[in-house]
């Protein structure tokens, strides 16, 4: 039996693609392009109408009495009645609840920055025995539903001998808000180069003046971004004031959500609306202008720790 040694033919290389065909491919993969992006803009358009019209609506109706509100819900203000909005900064107490609200917040995002930027630094710079642990811990918080603690977190509070009072909403405050923080900054903190802390460290820097002479600076962007959302998510917050602070005869230390909420549920049918949408729209402004004054340094600090 004879065994044939032929070789087999080689394999030919396909032809390149004409200068038609690569032509046609471009101005495909442009169409296709062109129809996302047109799809994307739609989408945007229409989210954006989603969110801006029912503030614009609130706004309005800010101005407006009763039977503009119920007669015509789409007409401009027959005048610019500031008197609603008086009538709620002093008759509803609004400006009480407003300037608890500042209050509260301010300390409590306060002491969430300088609590959550010292944990998420220590974890993400420095290794030592249970690192991991901590830190994993930290991030389970984002999984814990907030209404599940709020029976153990109403007996806690309680207990201290904090319930009914700005001290214990604060702490609450601090302890919800930092799952979030120390997750968002220690990656952020793991991004800032280790020759510039060894260069201070060699210079006699010790540990403290290292974080907030030079790790601190460094990390503006991220600190600024992840202060603007702990604001705005502590300032919207409507049901740890109503566990921590529900007593009707302490008003007076009441937050700006609760009180508009008892506006709303108090008036019956004798609501006066166009009160209640100047106090929502009180609400509302100070979020949307801290965004508008911050929303570069928020769209760096959230990019700038995606590249090492």
């Amino acid at each position: 039996m004879t065994i044939g040694t032929d070789k087999p033919a080689p394999v030919q290389p396909a032809p390149p693609p004409s200068r038609g065909a690569r032509r046609h491919g471009r101005e495909g993969t442009k169409r296709e392009v062109g129809l996302l992006s047109s799809v994307g803009h739609i989408f945007l358009v229409v989210w954006a109408a989603l969110v801006i019209l029912p503030l614009l609506w609130t706004f309005l109706a800010s101005f407006k009495n009763n039977e503009e509100i119920f007669g015509n819900a789409w007409s401009l203000p027959g005048a610019l009645r500031f008197e609603n909005w008086a009538r709620a900064w002093e008759e509803a107490h609004v400006g009480q609840y407003f300037l608890n609200s500042v209050f509260v917040v301010g300390v409590s995002t306060f002491g969430t920055m300088l609590l959550g930027s010292m944990a998420a630094y220590v974890l993400a710079r420095y290794t030592f025995f249970g690192n991991r642990a901590i830190y994993y811990l930290f991030v389970s918080g984002l999984a814990f539903p907030v209404f599940l603690a709020l029976v153990p977190l109403f007996f806690v509070v309680r207990n201290l001998g904090l319930f009914n009072t700005h001290t214990g909403l604060i702490l609450v405050y601090i302890s919800y808000s930092l799952p979030f923080t120390v997750f968002f900054l220690a990656a952020f903190f793991k991004t800032l180069p280790n020759s510039v802390a060894e260069a201070a460290m060699i210079d006699g820097c010790s540990h403290t003046r290292l974080f907030f002479r030079v790790m601190m600076p460094m990390a503006k962007p991220g600190l600024i971004s992840i202060t603007i959302f702990n604001i705005i998510g502590q300032w919207n917050q409507y049901i740890l004031p109503l566990a921590i602070i529900p007593g009707t005869d302490v008003e007076d230390k009441w937050v700006l959500t609760q009180g508009i909420a008892n506006i709303n549920t108090s008036a019956g049918f004798n609501a006066d609306w166009g009160g209640l949408f100047a106090a929502l729209t009180m609400a509302i402004l100070p979020m949307i202008i801290i965004y508008a004054i911050f929303q570069r340094q928020i769209q760096s600090g959230l990019t700038a720790g995606a590249v090492k």
